[in-house]
């Protein structure tokens, strides 16, 4: 068994999940860990559980979080920067990077307090990809690179796409990585048929200002407006008898990383795992941050008694 020589006790590691916008509970479990005395040495994560991870591996959590609790829906709008035609997604994503340049800045994996990796699929052959090295941005954009939501990432010649693909919960990531115990959150649980959406009229305008959809409909030229509308209206609220686009691609992301999940998992088992409850958040709810951070929070409790005999 691998162990921290200084201290004679064993390496423990965090794989952190996908899970779009469930992720923000990624920051509840790390906080409620630390508060008792949990802090891991290594530290992977896929799709937002990467961006969570690099956050925290980084030092920068309480920068995360606060971002996280002041988002609203008109935020969400104006850092999904939609181009209808741009390729290989609705989203390019170069917005809500730039948001995270500033506390993340040009830091290098390798430079980072503690050990981190990120999960990435490369697109051309399927293969699972270990960000260790480079670029800290670029490898959390790369690994939340939702096919048919975000555009695909260049790096080093090979296209990338999301790392929950093929790794949901990158347990053997975190084992490849020196782990001898290994803390698992998962928020795939239970999520397969939990994407449908309904439609409302236009979102209402506060204070006499132009709602969230109003603002983006005035950046979409008015010959693509007819797939924009749908595109946002199933994004949030109302109410439809038929799938439509996001309900197909948002079903069909829920049911293949709960599946890919669970083989995963099955093959290579966690020593413990998180499994916060959060299967009625949907995927681009991210204004919903303040009850998923207090789940995490919530589900570290519940665990308690089985982390204090793990560790």
């Amino acid at each position: 068994m691998k162990r921290d020589n200084s201290q004679n006790k064993p390496v423990v590691g965090i794989a952190l999940g996908s899970g779009s916008a469930r992720g923000w509970s990624h920051i509840g479990v790390i906080n409620a860990l630390a508060a008792h005395g949990i802090d891991p040495d290594v530290v992977c994560g896929t799709s937002m559980g990467a961006l969570a991870g690099a956050f925290y591996a980084s030092g920068n959590l309480e920068k995360m979080e606060e971002w996280a609790l002041n988002m609203t829906r008109k935020d969400i709008l104006r850092f999904l920067d939609i181009k209808l035609l741009a390729g290989g997604g609705f989203i390019e994503g170069k917005r809500l990077m730039d948001n995270f340049r500033e506390p993340l800045g040009n830091l290098e994996i390798e430079s980072l307090p503690k050990r981190f990796a990120a999960v990435a699929t490369e697109l051309d052959t399927g293969h699972e990809l270990w960000l260790r090295k480079g670029s800290l941005v670029d490898a959390v954009r790369a690994s939340i690179a939702l096919p048919g939501i975000f555009t695909p990432v260049r790096l080093d010649d090979k296209w990338l796409v999301d790392g929950g693909l093929v790794n949901p919960v990158p347990v053997s990531l975190c084992r490849a990585m020196g782990a001898d115990i290994v803390i698992a959150v998962n928020l795939n649980g239970n999520i397969a048929g939990r994407h449908f959406r309904s439609i409302s009229g236009p979102e209402k305008k506060k204070n006499g200002e132009p709602g969230a959809e109003a603002t983006l409909m005035g950046r979409v030229s008015s010959d693509l407006r007819q797939r924009a509308d749908s595109l946002i209206g199933r994004l949030f609220e109302g109410q439809t008898d038929t799938p439509g686009l996001f309900d197909v691609m948002a079903g069909s992301i829920n049911i293949m990383q709960d599946r890919v999940t669970r083989s995963r998992m099955a093959g290579d088992p966690p020593d413990i795992i998180l499994a916060p409850r959060l299967s009625h958040i949907g995927l681009l709810e991210f204004d919903r941050a303040k009850e998923a951070i207090e789940e995490g929070m919530k589900c570290v409790e519940r665990s308690m008694p089985a982390l204090q005999e793990l560790l």
